[in-house]
């Protein structure tokens, strides 16, 4: 498995071993049923950051967000994006781990030991995150916390 960056926020984030499957055709970006096997790519931020951006999203007009993980652990969440979304992703602050071309197995229980859905993927969240609304999503998350920041 390969990384394109792993800073400390995101050590001990990429998908197990076991929670990887051959790819397998159908709609690029969506959980199948019986956890089907989904090319995807995992971009992790800090929790404050990504729960923020996870709003954003949600408050869209038509809501774009898809599964995410948390790691309480580790304070971080992480987005299904799609794949090759590693190859150009260099938003400071989050990292992106590619799949090495293996569809994730997208199962009931969260991929990674210790997290947890916050977003589970299903029928009304089973569409990985698009990284450009994403990357907006985080930016604008970014600013409101330095905004909120400044103002204490």
């Amino acid at each position: 498995m390969e990384t394109s960056a792993t800073p400390s926020t995101t050590a001990g984030h990429l998908p197990s071993a076991d929670s990887s499957a051959p790819h397998t055709r159908g709609a690029v970006g969506r959980a199948g049923s019986a956890g089907a096997a989904v090319p995807c790519d995992l971009v992790t931020v800090p929790a404050r950051q990504g729960l923020e951006a996870v709003d954003i999203l949600r408050r869209a007009a038509a809501p774009a967000v898809g599964p995410v993980l948390h790691d309480g652990a580790c304070d971080t969440l992480g987005f299904l994006v799609p794949p090759g979304t590693a190859d150009a992703w260099d938003l400071p602050g989050s990292a992106c781990t590619k799949t090495s071309g293996r569809g994730l197995r997208v199962p009931p229980e969260p991929p990674v030991t210790g997290s947890g859905w916050l977003l589970p993927p299903g029928d009304e969240s089973d569409a990985v995150t698009d990284p450009a609304v994403l990357r907006k999503a985080l930016g604008e998350a970014a600013r409101l916390i330095a905004a909120a920041d400044n103002c204490r």
